[in-house]
């Protein structure tokens, strides 16, 4: 059985990822892209479905891990009966396609087992193993190949590769994995330490720039190399997620693909990097944005592939039993087809703040920003799926419809260049925000609700007062604070994303609490001037964190178990703005859609 989510770490070379374990053994890697076939899927079955185990052959008294300072390389110390050692893990962002493990004694002496077991096609595929002249050990199944260079003693036993070496004090034994076509020459030969003092600096030149965020910058710090982590560096895009299918609830059928780039997460991912001075990754993000909406309006899609694919077809892996059982194994995300309003929003959005932070727009934003608007003018009017991309019918989502009014709102606020109908684009803007304040507010409830003509809550109001749609002091907005508070806050501490129906929702009910809303709640408590208990509320959050400081899509409020996709940019992202807002001590909102002057042409 795999591990508990939270007991596992990242590794990543801002192209592909991997997951390692507490217990040593790597149960998730997809090659050479984030949303490659696994070769190691452990992860959603067992280990004969590939994974790579590095552990003292005798059960550790102690198991201690840490990222190195700054860095995203990782270490994971193994305390025995005779000695201690540690395995240091890491992927090189420079010479991308190298998997390093080098085992380093600490003090006495440590035997070791490794268990090398490659699956290719999400552990489906037994691969062809030869010893190459060289001692590499070569890997080949059709296209797919990897090379496993390492000094170790290595045999093969009933398709898999074992080995067994011991460390003492300051020796060491290094492993490198390679990945490459198989068509093609054997991928070179790296020096594993030379790459691990490379991959150091790398990350701690590009860390060292966060600014100080008080109490908070070591948990912003981890998040922000999280973020970076999860960027496909030849493309500027985001992956929402390293993984897929990791289940929203053990043994439910909500298992979803997050390997993709999402247009919803660009406003937020956009605030953070600007706000911490990245401004290089924020462009690059902005720009992959535009690239991958271009086209006719009406075929802007919710998400897209790290280089901007549009097809993302859904498949069932059928001979993965999924994480603990939860089934179907997902690869693919057919809510890609989904149309949901909300994310032109978010798309207007992301270029106002780029506007406000001093990114001219380029020719392409200029064009397309008239185009889609003329779009949406009609579009906001139907129905939808949501931001919960839900699989029932549509409907119109108050959330929606709020961010149709962003789109029309940082339009009128900033123009781009001179005879913009910005006069026309606040009309409309008023015309949707006066049908929300009509038919989105149930005033027997005394809140906004998740549709129309329901009396459902959902987490995404809490987003009204933080876009700007309403001042957080709003009697319907603190109204509907409070009747969050009571029917989605559980604990004081977890927010759930709605109230769930299965007949709107399509799926059955149950899930566990979204992290990002608790973040969002926090901005709202700032806003409402509650700066003791947001401080206190982001305490508990972030101490929710697992101990090399990752989170989540999802927590168990009643197991504190972490579900969901893992590790989770928008988690992550909600931890940097709320940290950000609370060191202001001022919300989101309060500077979030001013008007901005003219550009030239």
């Amino acid at each position: 059985m795999a591990s508990r989510i939270e007991d596992y770490a990242l590794i990543a070379d801002c192209k592909s990822a991997a997951l390692v374990g507490r217990d040593g053994s790597i149960d998730w890697l997809c090659w050479p892209r984030f949303d490659s076939a696994a070769c190691f899927a452990a992860l959603l079955g067992t280990p004969e479905n590939g994974r790579w185990l590095m552990a003292p052959k005798e059960v550790p008294r102690a198991v201690r891990r840490r990222y190195r300072p700054g860095t995203l390389v990782l270490e994971t110390e193994f305390e025995t009966a005779t000695g201690r050692a540690v395995v240091i893990d890491f992927m090189s962002p420079e010479a991308c396609g190298n998997l390093v493990r080098i085992v380093r004694g600490r003090t006495g002496r440590v035997e070791f087992r490794t268990e090398f077991v490659v699956r290719f096609n999400y552990g489906a595929t037994v691969p062809w193993m030869s010893r190459r002249d060289d001692g590499a050990l070569d890997a080949i199944a059709g296209p797919e190949r990897v090379v496993l260079r390492t000094p170790a003693m290595l045999y093969g036993v009933e398709l898999k590769t074992i080995g067994e070496f011991t460390v003492e004090a300051d020796e060491s034994m290094p492993f490198v994995l390679s990945c490459g076509p198989s068509y093609q020459s054997l991928p070179p030969a790296i020096d594993p330490f030379a790459a691990l003092e490379r991959a150091e600096d790398f990350w701690r030149k590009w860390s060292d720039r966060c600014p100080d965020v008080g109490c908070w910058t070591p948990a912003v710090k981890r998040s922000l190399i999280t973020l970076k982590a999860l960027t496909y560096a030849p493309t500027g895009g985001m992956v929402a997620a390293a993984t897929t299918s990791l289940p929203e609830r053990l043994g439910g059928v909500r298992n979803w693909d997050y390997r993709y780039c999402w247009l919803r997460d660009a406003t937020f991912t956009l605030l953070a990097f600007m706000q911490l001075g990245y401004q290089e990754e924020a462009r690059a993000w902005r720009d992959w944005l535009l690239r991958a909406v271009a086209g006719s309006p009406n075929q802007i899609q919710i998400m897209y592939g790290v280089g901007g694919e549009r097809w993302l077809p859904e498949l069932i892996v059928d001979w993965l039993p999924g994480y603990e059982r939860s089934a179907p194994v997902r690869i693919g995300n057919a809510a890609y087809q989904q149309l949901q309003l909300d994310i032109i929003g978010e798309m207007a959005d992301a270029m106002f703040q780029a506007f406000k932070g001093g990114m001219q727009p380029s020719a392409r934003a200029r064009e397309l920003r008239p185009v889609v608007l003329e779009y949406l003018e009609k579009a906001w009017r139907e129905p939808d799926k949501g931001i919960w991309e839900v699989r029932g019918g549509r409907r119109h989502f108050v959330h929606s419809k709020v961010m149709a009014w962003v789109a029309f709102d940082r339009a009128a606020n900033a123009a781009y260049s001179p005879g913009e109908p910005t006069s026309r684009w606040r009309k409309i803007a008023d015309e949707i925000h006066a049908e929300v304040c009509e038919r989105g507010f149930d005033r027997e409830l005394g809140s906004f609700v998740q549709a129309y003509g329901s009396k459902q809550l959902d987490a995404s109001l809490l987003l009204i007062p933080i876009v700007g749609f309403l001042p957080a002091h709003d009697p319907r907005v603190r109204g509907t604070l409070r009747a969050i508070e009571e029917r989605l806050l559980i604990g004081g501490e977890f927010v759930l994303r709605y109230e769930s129906d299965e007949a709107d929702d399509g799926l059955p009910p149950g899930e566990g609490a979204f992290l990002a809303c608790s973040f969002w709640l926090v901005d709202n408590y700032i806003l409402q001037g509650r700066h003791a208990e947001a401080r206190k509320l982001f305490d508990r959050l972030i101490a929710r964190c697992n101990d090399v400081g990752l989170l989540a899509e999802e927590i168990d409020p009643l197991t504190g178990r972490m579900l969901g996709n893992f590790p989770q940019a928008y988690s992550h992202v909600g931890l940097i703005n709320a940290a950000l807002s609370l060191t202001r001590e001022t919300g989101p909102a309060e500077e979030r859609a001013e008007p901005v002057a003219a550009a030239p042409a």
